[in-house]
């Protein structure tokens, strides 16, 4: 039964059972209430205020391209925004990942992705293909929408709409603190992980198979999980092997979110496909990219039949489109990048004083993209009952102390495993990664008087 602490108006709250504290503005990386109490945005809304609030310079140019130009449909009109936007993509793309399709959020990259892999295999082998099917994994989110809530792995989620989704075949994260393999080491788990998916294809027969899709670092469905460097080394050399498209799901780790512009630049491999989004606009407008391979792109629009079969009508905005470009000139002119690794050094070194917390489980992650999995016994890793409400009460205890979390739920069976997300804007500072500690400590322990 829904608790209805929504506020009473004409709105569809996504929860009844939130009470929605108003907002009044933002300014850098901080959210001011509407009675003037100020919190950090310790997880940039959704991992998404990569530039932080009230930029005045993205709100100056966003007046000027509104009087300019802001709307034109893509099936017939190109502006100067969306091919400077599209050339500034691909320059900061790994490999030869140089076409890049416009939309507008996480959920649309990944739907376009998955008809892009399938088309790509249709024209290249002139419609004699069996190769349809995408192997995703439990504990990995890469969508809402049907196609893209195929291939999430969060149970929860997916259980009202279960019956009208595809189930495309699933295997286990590269999750290292519950891995079903009994691994000691990191490396161990993600050669399993690896391992997994060629018994997958093989099980699934690899003519049947179009593409498999993963995560860098796991962002709402385990957050922070990151695998040790073999892993995607392995999945590059398995996909090629069974002639299978990998496509990478950057929506929450690209655009600096991890310290480099790709997460997966980290990892030295170039994926066929990159989705991404959120940073990618900064919350300033909603855009999102399938960014692909010249190979895939001239096996279609060249090659093929010359039309993707696909289309939004706000893809390619280009509104949308300059602004995403200018937040990434801003992010190079002011070092942003920089900004991101060096905190996200000190932001992991400072993460790991919430060990001493007895609820304190796991934590991990990369740059300025971490997770904090809580635990009722750290020995036994066994989670707390969903009734326990552990991660709405580290919620509102860090929002008490002035620290917006994003948290979450179903690590350890889908329904149990309370964690938090960790993603504070790019532009934190030392200073500010201190007041950001100092109150996460107070959530914490508060956490562990109520719960224990």
């Amino acid at each position: 039964m829904s608790l209805n602490k929504a506020p009473k108006n004409n709105v569809f709250y996504r929860n009844q059972n939130w009470h929605y504290p108003k907002i009044d503005r933002g300014e850098g990386i901080y959210l001011i209430g509407a009675y003037g109490k100020r919190y950090i945005d310790g997880c940039s809304g959704s991992s998404v205020v990569n530039i932080g609030h009230g930029n005045k310079e993205i709100a100056q140019y966003a007046k000027e391209q509104i009087e300019k130009v802001a709307f034109t449909h893509l099936s017939r009109w190109t502006t100067d925004t969306i091919e400077q936007c599209a050339e500034k993509v691909a320059s900061w793309a790994p490999g030869d990942l140089n076409h890049i399709y416009f939309v507008s959020d996480g959920s649309d990259t990944t739907e376009t992705a998955l008809k892009m892999a399938r088309q790509y295999f249709y024209e290249r082998d002139k419609g004699n293909t069996s190769k349809w099917k995408v192997i995703t994994k439990w504990n990995s989110f890469h969508g809402n929408s049907f196609g893209a809530l195929a291939m999430t792995g969060i149970v929860g989620r997916r259980k009202p709409y279960d019956p009208m989704l595809i189930q495309f075949p699933k295997i286990p994260q590269f999750y290292h603190y519950r891995n079903p393999w009994g691994c000691e080491t990191e490396e161990q788990t993600a050669i399993k992980a690896a391992q997994s998916l060629e018994n997958e294809i093989l099980i699934n027969g690899p003519q049947n198979i179009c593409a498999f899709i993963s995560e860098v670092v796991v962002g709402s469905a385990a957050p922070g999980v990151n695998p040790h460097s073999i892993y995607f080394k392995m999945v590059r050399e398995i996909c090629d092997k069974y002639d299978i498209l990998f496509i990478l799901d950057e929506v929450m780790s690209g655009f600096g979110r991890t310290g480099t512009k790709f997460a997966i630049d980290q990892y030295d491999v170039v994926p066929d496909i990159i989705c991404c989004a959120k940073g990618m606009g900064a919350g300033y407008t909603p855009i999102g990219a399938t960014i692909a391979t010249e190979e895939i792109f001239n096996t279609i629009m060249v090659e093929g039949s010359g039309e993707f079969v696909h289309g939004h009508t706000y893809a390619s905005n280009p509104l949308s489109c300059g602004i995403a470009l200018k937040v990434m000139e801003i992010m190079e002119r002011d070092n942003i990048l920089e900004n991101s690794k060096i905190q996200g050094e000190y932001f992991t070194k400072r993460l790991e004083e919430m060990y001493k917390y007895p609820i304190v489980g796991d934590i991990r992650g990369r740059g300025l993209m971490h997770g904090i999995e809580f635990v009722k016994d750290k020995n036994t890793k066994e989670a707390f009952e969903v009734s326990h409400k552990v991660k709405g009460k580290i919620t509102v205890n860090c929002l008490e102390e002035g620290l917006v979390l994003y948290p979450g739920g179903g690590t350890a069976d889908g329904s149990k495993g309370d964690h938090v997300l960790l993603t504070p804007p790019l532009t934190i500072t030392k200073e500010q990664i201190d007041d950001y500690m100092d109150m996460l400590h107070r959530g914490i322990e508060k956490t562990c008087e109520q719960v224990l």
